[in-house]
């Protein structure tokens, strides 16, 4: 039986007509029209793609996607508890929501110091450590008694969850075999969605059904990374951090190679890095913007029980989790940008009916809502990890992602306070838009504006989706690009030729498993002839 290598290429193969170059800015620019049309990479059903995976490629896959998961479970524990957690601590559902935004705000900083120490150290012991933190903090919100409290611990817990994002997307996809990396990528993206599905379920289960209100929650949410930390000790590094760090063992100065490929990676990519940074703080704000408050805007603007909530963000989570893994397939045959921008362009004809259907029909509109969103979001772990210098991507990865966090920190807090600054008190659950005057809908328009902002529908142009759209088109892409060392032209430049042929020699590599369902990429040595240089 043919392999698949055989029966459907690879990323070399199908981009042979597109050689590796070296653009001037003029040259780049003019290319990025031209560059959207999709590949048509012949990529096997899913299900077979599924099948190139090995044993330790799911573990690797499933420890990433439920730390991640339960990254979004820990977060939206917040969003999901405003109200109770204002009535608590007696202040207002904005003053509630600085809570999140100081979450995002220190994401930063945890992704920093996780991501170099991911990258130095390895994967498995900064993930755990991030774990004991998930404890500690979650059980400390849990027994808060003052807001001042509540602030201090919600900005330590941003630090803990900023350092997951790049620690996971690395494990789960740096041994992926090529062919299945975008499905695999927009698998690992929903964790998130499953995430904020496991929290409103269990919001509605244990938030207001006991004394204690909202905080068992808080409690119950510190329980599961204990399992994971167990999980994440049974398991290896990565084997292309091994690879990475053989080569740096041997150069014979283990610290100040990591250092040298700091400042080389500095000095190359700095411009893509700060692209990055930009292209995640568009996704954020989309994102943020299109879920953080949802639930309250359907709460107090529709009138919506606790059940109908839950079962809204219920379905909208489950379209969030088929979009995700649906586009994120396809960005293999169509390309990781053309993906990005068809999708998000689709989101916002969508937004609409998202915000303005009042009834119980919003249900509809709500799964392909967040369909389209993550689906855009599925696409961004692969395609951040296929964009980062190889010795830095858990840095990359994260720092990218949080520090796009950290510039749209504050959507929840605006979207609050343009709410309680315009509130809309006449509309009630079943009324009739037609029923209001023009002067009563304009303030509804200003409490959406919040929401709005960051999602915007294709007929009334807002800044963030545009500006999703605009980099995405504006950037490179380098599908296909292989993840082994000896691709990379950063660690030859640091360490040498000569220390990456040894240490690609030593025994423990001459006997390394080269079955092509085992890491996919032993026919694709070098860069992808599709990547671009910028």
């Amino acid at each position: 039986m043919a392999s698949y290598e055989e029966k459907y290429g690879t990323a070399s193969t199908a981009y042979a007509e597109q050689p590796v170059q070296t653009m001037s800015a003029g040259r780049y620019f003019a290319t990025r029209i031209p560059t959207l049309k999709p590949p048509m990479r012949k990529v096997a059903n899913p299900f077979a793609l599924l099948r190139l995976l090995n044993k330790q490629q799911w573990l690797f896959f499933l420890i990433g996607f439920l730390g991640w998961t339960w990254d979004a479970f820990d977060f939206f524990t917040v969003s999901l508890t405003t109200t109770p957690l204002a009535t608590s601590f007696g202040v207002s559902v904005t003053d509630v929501t600085w809570g999140i935004t100081l979450v995002l705000m220190f994401r930063s900083v945890g992704s920093i110091l996780f991501g170099i120490a991911a990258d130095r150290y390895g994967r498995r012991w900064p993930f755990i450590v991030n774990m004991v933190l998930f404890i500690i903090l979650e059980l400390a919100t849990g027994f808060c008694n003052t807001y001042q409290q509540f602030l201090a611990v919600r900005a330590l817990y941003g630090v803990a969850m900023g350092g997951l994002y790049g620690n996971a997307a690395a494990t789960a996809l740096e041994d992926c075999p090529e062919a299945a990396r975008g499905i695999i990528s927009g698998m690992l993206q929903q964790g998130y969605a499953f995430g904020y599905l496991l929290a409103t379920v269990f919001a509605r289960a244990l938030v207001g059904t006991t004394s204690h209100t909202w905080r068992p929650l808080f409690w119950f949410g510190s329980g599961p990374p204990v399992l994971l930390i167990i999980f994440r000790l049974c398991l290896p590094e990565t084997k292309a951090f091994i690879e990475r760090s053989e080569v740096r063992h041997a150069t014979g100065n283990l610290t100040g190679t990591f250092i040298a490929e700091g400042k080389v990676a500095l000095k190359k990519h700095w411009i893509l890095l700060s692209y990055l940074v930009l292209l995640m703080a568009g996704f954020n704000f989309m994102s943020h913007g299109s879920q953080d408050l949802y639930p309250t805007m359907l709460q107090n603007e529709y009138s919506f029980s606790a059940n109908q909530v839950t079962i809204t963000q219920v379905v909208a989570n489950l379209g969030a989790m088929s979009g995700g893994t649906i586009i994120g397939y396809c960005s293999s045959i169509f390309g990781r940008r053309f993906s990005i921008i068809f999708i998000s362009i689709i989101g916002g004809a969508l937004l609409y009916p998202y915000t303005f259907v009042g009834s119980d029909s919003v249900i509809a509109a709500a799964y392909f809502e967040q369909f389209c969103v993550q689906g855009a979001w599925g696409v961004i772990p692969i395609h951040l990890m296929e964009l980062s210098p190889g010795s830095f991507r858990t840095f990359v990865v994260g720092t990218a992602y949080q520090l796009g966090n950290l510039v749209s920190s504050a959507s929840s807090t605006i979207e609050s306070r343009i709410t309680e600054r315009f509130p809309l008190s006449s509309l009630k659950k079943g009324s009739e838009v037609t029923q209001l005057s023009a002067l009563q809908l304009w303030p509804r328009h200003l409490h959406l504006h919040g929401l709005r902002l960051r999602i915007v529908s294709s007929s009334t142009p807002r800044p963030p989706l545009l500006c999703v759209i605009a980099l995405t088109i504006l950037g490179p892409e380098k599908l296909g690009q292989s993840f082994h060392v000896e691709a990379d032209d950063d660690m030859e430049e640091v360490a040498g030729h000569d220390a990456v042929v040894r240490a690609l020699h030593t025994e423990e590599h001459v006997h390394r498993d080269t079955d092509s369902s085992d890491d996919g990429h032993g026919v694709d040595k070098g860069r992808a002839e599709g990547a671009e240089v910028v």
